[in-house]
């Protein structure tokens, strides 16, 4: 059970608005007594089916509702994968993610989707999938064949939620994290920022999080990589400040959580990234392409972490979340 405080709107927004180093502080103070070993965790996300998507969601390439540039690609063989996750282990990383544009995985491939796992989990790597919205005996099947984290994002507020996707609901999306949590795998679930959406809104999502039970323990935070051929194509970018006292508040409400930079981390500066990591960010995404998009080059970010003085080794995973 999730025993830490039930957050309101108004507690975060008293959080997100107070001077900026006294935000930072109190969620390094959280950080720290979390997360004492200063690791930052490496993932790498492969698309093992790209394109054709049937959702409708305004920032993605990979919708076939829109004309965008991206190469449509059948789901993956099992071996094409299996190297992709022994290059990624090989490379540092520790979580391996696999995801497929799919409203909810097919009868046809779900079975080759069970064997991907399978394989990931024999190669030692944590297992993560993204692949839309699971039935009960889906999420079950997933659990038995070593799925250790589901990644389902809520992406924005309720309220705003209309204004991005129409094809599935809220509701749809919180009930395939009820069924995840229920068949005893873990949650990777977080949002993007720069949909248009207000503070209040960038807040809602993190209360919507943070008051499930338990809140999830991978939270991944989006910063839109506006795609040609979407209808979020001009979309200006966020604020920086505002990008990281949203990383600041997720850290202090979700303490335990592994809050990962994901999507949009190429246009970010190096000081950007370290303010990231000041205010709890613990995990990037990491390899050549998050999905469609690029990732910074894997020297660049091994460089960077060294210079900040991160270790990259895996900490041991907590069981439980607070």
């Amino acid at each position: 059970m999730n025993t830490a405080t039930l957050w309101t709107i108004e507690s975060l927004e008293s959080l997100y608005h107070q001077p900026f180093s006294t935000l930072l502080f109190q969620a390094q103070q959280v950080h720290q007594t979390q997360f004492p070993n200063h690791d930052i965790q490496l993932s790498t996300l492969l698309s093992i089916k790209t394109g054709r998507c049937s959702e409708d969601c305004k920032y993605c390439s990979q919708s076939g509702h829109y004309k965008t540039a991206v190469e449509k690609q059948t789901l993956l063989d099992n071996d094409t994968v299996i190297k992709r996750a022994q290059q990624a282990r090989d490379n540092g990383s520790h979580r391996f993610c696999m995801g497929g544009a799919w409203k909810s995985p097919p009868d046809k491939d779900f079975p080759k989707v069970l064997d991907m796992v399978r394989s990931v989990k024999d190669l030692g790597l944590e297992t993560c999938l993204t692949a839309g919205m699971l039935t009960e005996a889906q999420a079950q099947q997933l659990k038995e064949a070593g799925l250790d984290y589901y990644n389902h994002n809520l992406d924005t507020s309720r309220e705003y939620y209309p204004e991005i996707i129409s094809t599935h609901t809220y509701d749809d999306r919180l009930d395939t994290l009820r069924k995840v949590q229920q068949a005893g795998m873990k949650v990777c679930c977080g949002g993007i920022l720069n949909l248009g959406e207000s503070v209040t809104d960038r807040l809602k999502l993190l209360l919507e999080l943070a008051n499930l039970d338990p809140y999830p323990e991978s939270v991944p935070i989006n910063k839109l990589v506006p795609i040609p051929g979407t209808p979020l194509a001009n979309n200006k970018s966020i604020d920086p400040f505002d990008f990281v006292r949203t990383i600041a508040v997720a850290r202090i409400i979700m303490p335990r959580a592994r809050i990962r930079l994901s999507a949009g981390r190429n246009d970010m500066s190096d000081e950007l990234q370290a303010l990231c990591f000041l205010a709890g960010a613990n995990s990037i995404f990491y390899g050549e392409t998050l999905l469609t998009t690029p990732l910074p080059e894997q020297d660049k970010d091994q460089l960077l972490l060294k210079r900040l003085g991160f270790k990259t080794s895996m900490a041991k995973e907590t069981e439980d979340v607070a």
